[in-house]
């Protein structure tokens, strides 16, 4: 099992550098091929009283294929020196997009926080990872390389979290030291243990050996508890499931996911 294709979003107003070089080192790594994608959606026209107002022009819409092109053009240059690299773009929400192109990636890269533009311009990466159908991994600004050599592997006995260690095989089988974390309440620790035990025995059959089982009580945030564990470990890779609680019109994020959204300082990977 490993990764052949690569997706990373690009922002069709930002100049993600960092984040296309740890894309592009992991095509790489993996031998897989490198695709950036962008989008804008073409703003609706405005009305008032039932009458349109203002509509985007033919000039309006050239100038937005424009700029996605020169993305591109950005793209590539960032990306040079990668083996097999694909650029795609298109006029749609950028949520939209990148749901539909995950189709064609192993693994799809996102930049950890929301940037302002409104949904017509920028990608929300919490509403992208619960739509994709495919493990993200989410880059903090700034983090431009990914060795992953220690892996924390936050577990929880649910569908997400099995689906999560599954899609990280590669990662995991390529680290050199592997620590599963489990949050359990006061009488839980044995069959906490009990569950631990089972996924390290499940990553030994993929020739994956994981290290310490940690336990962690289930008080205060969540996620800070992880960061803390991941900072203690010297870890730089985060795995956890990614939940959705309930849905009313679109999935909203439970704490500890909009949390290390947030505020993690290390990648993080997720499926849902």
């Amino acid at each position: 099992m490993s990764y052949a294709s690569v997706m990373v979003y690009v922002e069709a107003d930002g100049t993600p550098e960092a984040r296309v070089r740890l894309a592009s080192s992991l095509a790489e790594k993996f031998n897989a091929t490198l695709i950036g994608l962008s989008a804008l959606a073409v703003p609706p026209p405005v009305l008032a009283d039932g009458m349109v107002m203002e509509e985007p022009t033919p000039a309006d819409i050239e100038l937005m294929r424009a700029k996605l092109a020169d993305k591109g053009e950005w793209f590539r240059a960032a990306a040079r020196g990668t083996r097999r690299i694909e650029w795609r773009a298109g006029l749609d929400f950028p949520v939209q997009a990148l749901t539909s192109a995950a189709r064609s990636a192993d693994l799809v890269i996102v930049g950890q926080m929301k940037a302002a533009g409104g949904p017509r311009r920028t990608l929300d990466p919490g509403a992208a990872i619960l739509k994709l159908g495919r493990p993200a991994l989410v880059v903090p600004e700034g983090v431009d390389s990914l060795r992953a050599e220690h892996v924390v592997v936050g577990w929880k006995d649910v569908r997400e979290a099995r689906r999560t260690v599954r899609d990280a095989v590669p990662f995991l089988q390529a680290a050199t030291r592997v620590t599963l974390v489990e949050a359990c309440g006061p009488g839980e620790e044995k069959t906490a243990l009990g569950r631990l035990d089972d996924v390290a025995r499940y990553l030994i059959r993929h020739r994956i050996e994981s290290g310490p089982r940690t336990m962690l009580r289930k008080e205060g945030s969540g996620a800070a508890q992880l960061i803390r564990v991941a900072q203690d470990e010297r870890a730089d890779l985060l795995v956890t499931g990614a939940y959705g609680h309930s849905r009313l019109g679109e999935w909203m994020f439970g704490g500890m996911t909009r949390e290390l959204l947030a505020t993690c300082p290390i990648c993080c990977f997720m499926s849902h």
